[in-house]
């Protein structure tokens, strides 16, 4: 496994809407690692490909110490409820905001095997999830910051 560059704000390929996956390759499998040890090392909670300047549909999120979880082309299918909480990101350093949330989400994506799975998470996953899917699609959490703090 590799630690990758994680890329910052104003890089261009935050902006971008990522690809989808069309194949589950050995490349892809060294990305999810890579990813992985990537968030891990900086003490993030998730982490999607477009933030190591990859514009592809995978996001890995670890919010329980040595329970990753990978997702390939994921798509929220379903959300519930609402949640006003605080945010940050690896691309945004040194920025924090309040943000409005689902407070249930259920997502379905591939793993790394190409199944597809549903995923249901509350709370503080629920966030992770739509943070990092809104990145697939070229979103920061500070476009959905109703509150800076300090």
């Amino acid at each position: 496994m590799a630690k990758l560059n994680i890329v910052k704000i104003g890089d261009e390929t935050l902006r971008k809407v990522c690809r989808p996956v069309d194949a589950i390759t050995p490349r892809t499998l060294t990305l999810l690692d890579d990813m992985l040890e990537t968030m891990r090392d900086a003490n993030g909670v998730g982490l999607a490909a477009p933030q190591v300047g990859i514009l592809r549909r995978i996001v890995v999120i670890e919010v329980e110490e040595g329970k990753p979880i990978e997702l390939i082309n994921p798509k929220i299918i379903a959300y519930a409820g609402e949640q006003r909480e605080q945010e940050g990101c690896l691309s945004v350093p040194n920025r924090w905001g309040i943000t409005v949330r689902p407070k249930h989400v259920t997502v379905r994506a591939l793993n790394r095997h190409g199944e597809t799975f549903d995923l249901t998470g509350s709370d503080l996953l629920a966030r992770a999830i739509c943070h990092e899917l809104d990145h697939l699609d070229g979103k920061l959490f500070i476009d959905n910051m109703v509150e800076e703090l300090e």
